[in-house]
């Protein structure tokens, strides 16, 4: 298969176009970066900015499938308007690019944040563990963009019936669950805010890449989060303190995750990496 990639040097990007690499397929690699200085001969390396609809367009040109990752990873260091029109129009670039070319297979890089989550003053949340239903409170500009996104595949499916996209809500990206404690010592009220979560970067590159091939039909949206949270305090204990009026639907055995990631397993055969 050949697959599109946009953000495809970026943290997340490079890890999944390296697994994408070693499952065998050919990489078109997009991201407004310079082009990774060692090459590889079933990888092309395309500088273009998925703002401008034109140059995405040609990039597009002759691929299977699109995973889409460019973007601005949160609302810290930009305006507000930037952040907001730079994602929403990307995601939109890529996602009807992709169809006007003839793909028919689409994954994009949600997030947890589509609630409503790391960057509200107070988060609200319904219920625990969380699943794709549960409704937004958004507050913040990245949040709204990712909520947005999720509404352009739905009006996408609607409108092109062969169309597939899956809309991954992917939690703090990282090498490993050690690699993401830290965080929580550097700033336990963001952390509080996000539920302690987080995600391998070769369980994201797995599940993108599963998405592609799995057999649902229109707009899936699946959290993609790890089973366990960074914390060794159990959950439910945590919950009980931080969290006392919200409603818990499901177990929440030792240190389980504040996220219900089951919809990925069941429709993607998508199981989180140990270790």
């Amino acid at each position: 298969m050949r697959i599109a990639i946009t953000g495809a040097r970026g943290r997340v990007g490079t890890v999944v176009t390296a697994e994408g690499l070693a499952r065998g397929h050919d990489i078109v690699a997009i991201d407004v970066s310079p082009p990774d200085p060692v090459p590889h001969d079933r990888r092309r390396d395309i500088v273009a900015d998925t703002t401008d609809y034109a140059a995405l367009l040609a990039s597009l040109a002759g691929c299977d499938a699109l995973i889409h990752l460019a973007a601005i990873p949160h609302p810290l260091t930009d305006p507000d308007h930037v952040v907001h029109n730079r994602n929403v129009v990307s995601s939109y670039n890529a996602l009807r690019g992709a169809i006007e070319v003839g793909i028919t297979r689409l994954c994009q890089a949600s997030s947890v944040n589509a609630i409503g989550l790391s960057f509200s003053r107070a988060p609200r949340f319904d219920y625990f563990p969380i699943d794709e239903a549960h409704p937004p409170y958004i507050e913040d500009p990245y949040a709204l963009s990712k909520w947005i996104c999720e509404l352009q595949a739905d009006s996408l499916v609607r409108r092109y019936d062969a169309i597939r996209i899956a809309s991954l809500r992917l939690h703090l990206v990282t090498p490993s669950r050690e690699a993401a404690q830290p965080s929580l010592a550097q700033n336990p009220a963001a952390r509080a805010r996000e539920l302690f979560g987080y995600v391998r970067g070769d369980s994201v590159a797995d599940a993108c890449l599963k998405s592609l091939t799995a057999a649902f039909t229109g707009h899936e949206i699946f959290n993609i989060v790890a089973p366990d949270t960074v914390l060794d305090e159990p959950t439910l204990d945590v919950a009980r303190r931080l969290y006392p009026g919200v409603e818990i639907r499901k177990p929440l055995p030792g240190t389980a995750s504040f996220f219900d990631s089951s919809r990925a397993a069941r429709l993607l055969g998508w199981v989180h990496s140990r270790g």
